[in-house]
């Protein structure tokens, strides 16, 4: 069997820290919304974006991260406070067909969600499926929440869709990792020959594997982001890859 490629785009994830910088000591979000221009994406997954207390815009954080260059996007509301809320969102350069906030919160821990779309991109055979997670502090949490995944995956996202899944993790210990590999279609763009993701927490000196990009019914390849000015930007540092649609023939 041959395989051919249909199209190609660039996706990139970031924790935007709530449009902060890196030390949370003054906001940075004009200066993401320039270095997420100057990466060229096509889709980028955002997580602790929102309205929160001391943001330099009145409107949506990611309104204002999209501006007129991803005029697609949507946002799901996980966490809220008396000072604003903040949560997951999508910006993309085609047409979001449809959108919802899966609730993956345990107990009374912090709300979280999981902000599935389903987007039209030209040239595509399929709809691509875009999943934007930021998964819990607590390993148990985590574990359920990844079942979760797992079961919007298998129930709810056909098995030849074209599908990628990205996000903060927060999974230093890699078990997530590990339960998500059990699923043998899924492919971490940015996993060496080891099997591990890349380093992205803290951004300045990256040392834990927060961050991933997971493919299904896809090509790809990893993207090297530059450590300025991101370094500074927020706490995590962004990963970017290109995803391909692939059609055997």
């Amino acid at each position: 069997m041959r395989v051919s490629v249909e199209s190609t785009i660039r996706v990139l994830t970031l924790n935007s820290h709530q449009g902060f910088s890196a030390h949370g000591r003054h906001t940075a979000l004009s200066q993401i919304r320039d270095g997420l221009r100057a990466a060229s994406a096509d889709l980028v997954f955002l997580q602790e974006v929102g309205v929160a207390d001391g943001s330099e815009v009145a409107s949506a954080q990611y309104e204002f991260l999209a501006d007129q260059v991803w005029k697609q996007h949507a946002y799901g509301r996980n966490a809220v406070s008396t000072r604003g809320h903040h949560g997951n969102a999508l910006l993309s350069k085609y047409p979001i067909v449809s959108w919802r906030n899966v609730d993956v919160s345990v107990g009374t821990a912090e709300p979280r969600g999981m902000l599935h779309c389903v987007l039209d991109v030209p040239d595509a055979r399929q709809s691509l499926h875009a999943v934007c997670v930021h998964l819990a502090l607590r390993e148990p949490h985590r574990r359920r929440q990844v079942e979760r995944l797992l079961g919007l995956m298998t129930d709810e996202i056909p098995a030849d869709a074209p599908l990628v899944i990205a996000g903060d993790f927060n999974d230093w210990r890699g078990h997530a990792h590990r339960q998500l590999m059990q699923c043998r279609a899924l492919e971490e763009i940015h996993a060496g020959p080891d099997g591990r993701p890349a380093r992205t927490f803290p951004a300045r000196l990256p040392i834990l594997r927060l961050d991933r990009i997971y493919v299904r019914n896809l090509g790809h390849r990893p993207l090297q982001m530059p450590r300025q000015p991101w370094a500074s930007l927020s706490d995590h540092a962004p990963l970017a890859g290109e995803v391909s649609f692939l059609r055997a023939r």
